[in-house]
């Protein structure tokens, strides 16, 4: 009897510990690895504008107040408003559009919401040329309803996923 509870004891462990592992292996991707030179002290983060065609008034603010939460708070940088700041990151919305992706019967019933970014990351130190980079993500939603319905059902997972996509770019070079 001892050893069947013995068994069973190793079994859940067992299970436990490969679910525990799997748990925290899959699902969000996260960085620990910032890479930042020891000489960048300070960052400036300047308004990201919307220059997509379509304008949804409130992303730019947004996704501006996010990207300088995310930095401040991930990084041992200090944020400033100065010219003179180590890093100056610049950035625009530059793609917001609707497409259709699924059609039955002939009529759409799924749509995809574009969206894209243009970074352009200065090292004021370094003396080289910025680094420019797109991030793009795009967002699924039914054809029955309104952009306008979907915008602010998609905006928190919109905000969350291209800042975190932002980020990445800039401090894991990813």
């Amino acid at each position: 009897m001892f050893s069947i509870k013995k068994a069973s004891f190793l079994v859940l462990a067992t299970c436990l510990v490969a679910l525990a592992t799997f748990n925290n292996s899959c699902g969000v991707y996260s960085f620990a690895d910032v890479s930042i030179p020891d000489s960048i002290k300070s960052i400036r983060i300047n308004f990201i504008e919307n220059r997509a065609p379509y304008v949804n008034p409130q992303l730019s603010p947004t996704l501006t107040d996010r990207v300088k939460q995310k930095i401040i708070n991930q990084t041992r940088l200090t944020q400033t408003n100065n010219d003179n700041a180590h890093y100056d990151v610049k950035g625009y919305i530059s793609d917001y559009s609707v497409s259709t992706t699924g059609v039955s019967q002939n009529r759409g019933v799924m749509n995809r919401l574009t969206v894209a970014v243009h970074i352009t990351l200065t090292n004021q130190l370094a003396g080289t040329p910025p680094q420019e980079f797109d991030v793009s993500r795009s967002f699924e939603f039914s054809a029955s309803r309104s952009l306008q319905s979907a915008e602010s059902e998609l905006m928190e997972e919109m905000v969350r996923n291209l800042t975190d996509d932002i980020f990445n770019r800039i401090f894991s070079n990813w």
